[in-house]
């Protein structure tokens, strides 16, 4: 009788754990996919990021007709910084970027930041490097156009929305974001440039 009773108890005793494993898989697929959209999201946002430098690069370059128009490109003699930083109407580096403004140093550091910068977060490499750069390029940017000004030098309205968010802001913490999340493993080439020897040695390259 007694053995008879135990026979009935034991495969009660093992359903909640076949629950719990059931339980616990569906769980694991859950985390799994929610990670996967996680990625996903993130290596979205690096290419696109990404890609606004680029893009600028190539418009600066070849005058594609968008920001730099057709006959004043950089390849036809234009300078890449001299409208922009001749522009500066505000904030208390407007005499500083006049200076800098068309000067040839200053014009191959900003094209070749945009060039490292977009290349590298576009494929998914040297993610950390690129968003120090990057950061340091889009501050200056922030400073030049001087968002937390109301008036211009002029004393004409400076029309910014925003006395601190702005566009160059949003850029640098993407920047930093998709380098913090490692996110040039998916849709990038981040997993193959993580196990060069000179990166597995010089983490900060990642």
């Amino acid at each position: 009788m007694a053995v008879h009773q135990h026979s009935h108890r034991t495969p009660g005793f093992h359903l909640p754990l076949r629950g719990n494993r059931t339980g616990s898989a569906t769980a694991d697929t859950a985390a799994l996919a929610t990670h996967t959209a996680q990625a996903r999201a993130l290596a979205s946002l690096r290419v696109l990021t990404g890609f606004v430098f680029l893009w600028a690069f190539l418009d600066k370059t070849f005058g594609l007709g968008y920001a730099t128009a057709s006959g004043h490109s950089w390849i036809d003699g234009g300078s890449p910084t001299r409208g922009f930083l001749s522009g500066v109407a505000a904030g208390p580096m407007r005499s500083t970027f006049h200076s800098w403004a068309g000067q040839t140093w200053a014009d191959w550091l900003f094209m070749l930041g945009l060039l490292g910068i977009g290349a590298a977060v576009t494929a998914g490499l040297a993610l950390r490097p690129a968003a120090v750069a990057g950061t340091a390029m889009m501050a200056l940017m922030w400073l030049a156009e001087w968002p937390p000004a109301k008036h211009l030098a002029n004393g004409s309205p400076s029309m910014s929305t925003n006395p601190f968010d702005d566009y160059h802001v949003i850029y640098a913490v993407a920047l930093i974001a998709v380098a913090a999340a490692g996110a040039g493993t998916t849709w990038g080439f981040g997993r193959m440039w993580a196990g060069l020897p000179v990166i597995r040695d010089h983490a900060w390259l990642r």
